[in-house]
């Protein structure tokens, strides 16, 4: 080997050919052809040995990455997948990606959908996202109990919020939400309407009969989550027996509301 990392807390030592890394990928090129430190000459064609720092890295992820260099290949877990997925996007390798990808995809859990999902939107996989949101639907009600989903952000957690197809009442639905915004409020330092102000757009409130509601207007008295016109709307809805001046998608049942004897009222949706 001719040039050495020192990666992760633990300052492991990775040692390499600069040849292969500099042939495959991009960004090892750029880093190895710099001239040495302290050289007076930065034109220097003589790259540097390292050692090279990469101390916010994993050096299990690091070498999956090394190994898809030298191999094409690479040996994957439901442990590092994802922060090799984000290495394989920092360091430019789209072949990479793609295993990374299919790994996550193959091995999705209930525990781990919301990250992937998160980390999808984040690096534009479309096609990762569209997967993710399918297997929340079909295990909504497991999904909004873990970390995972009350660690989303707010848009992405909006992005579901629009599907009809999330398998979970409503009500249910609202209680995750607050509890994710409680949880965003506090990392973030910002008040909870302040944080959840986009997701809470897409809670179908007028879904909820009129004792839900009661029971949601005292919630929302201590934090403030929904603003006080999206309850009203929902009243006005169960006072004129209709949808209306209710955008259509928020009288629309999800695959798992719990039907209630209004529904047949939220028109245009009535059957």
């Amino acid at each position: 080997s001719d040039v050495m990392f020192v990666v992760g807390q633990e300052q492991q030592k990775v040692f390499a050919h600069r040849c292969v890394l500099a042939c495959r990928c991009q960004v090892f090129r750029g880093m190895l052809s710099q001239a040495p430190a302290g050289s007076q000459d930065s034109s220097s064609s003589v790259p540097p040995q390292g050692p090279f720092i990469l101390g916010n890295v994993q050096p299990e992820v690091f070498l999956a990455v090394i190994e898809f260099l030298y191999t094409n290949s690479v040996t994957l877990n439901s442990h590092i997948a994802l922060e090799v997925l984000t290495s394989s996007v920092e360091y430019g390798l789209q072949d990479l990606c793609k295993l990374c990808v299919k790994f996550i995809k193959d091995t999705l859990s209930v525990e781990q959908v919301c990250e992937a999902l998160q980390a999808a939107v984040t690096y534009g996989q479309v096609d990762l996202q569209q997967h993710c949101l399918a297997f929340i639907e079909g295990c909504t009600a497991a999904v909004v109990r873990t970390q995972g989903f009350r660690e989303l952000s707010d848009v992405v957690l909006a992005r579901v919020l629009c599907s009809d197809r999330l398998d979970v009442d409503e009500l249910d639905l609202v209680q995750a939400v607050r509890e994710w915004a409680h949880v965003s409020s506090a990392v973030l330092e910002r008040p909870v309407p302040e944080v959840a102000a986009l997701p809470v757009r897409e809670l179908r409130l007028p879904l909820l009969a009129p004792s839900e509601l009661v029971t949601l207007e005292s919630y929302n008295q201590q934090d403030l989550l929904i603003p006080v016109e999206n309850i009203a709307a929902a009243w006005r809805a169960h006072a004129l027996r209709r949808g209306s001046g209710v955008p259509s998608r928020l009288c629309r049942p999800r695959r798992g509301t719990r039907p209630r004897d209004h529904h047949r009222h939220l028109e245009p949706h009535a059957k």
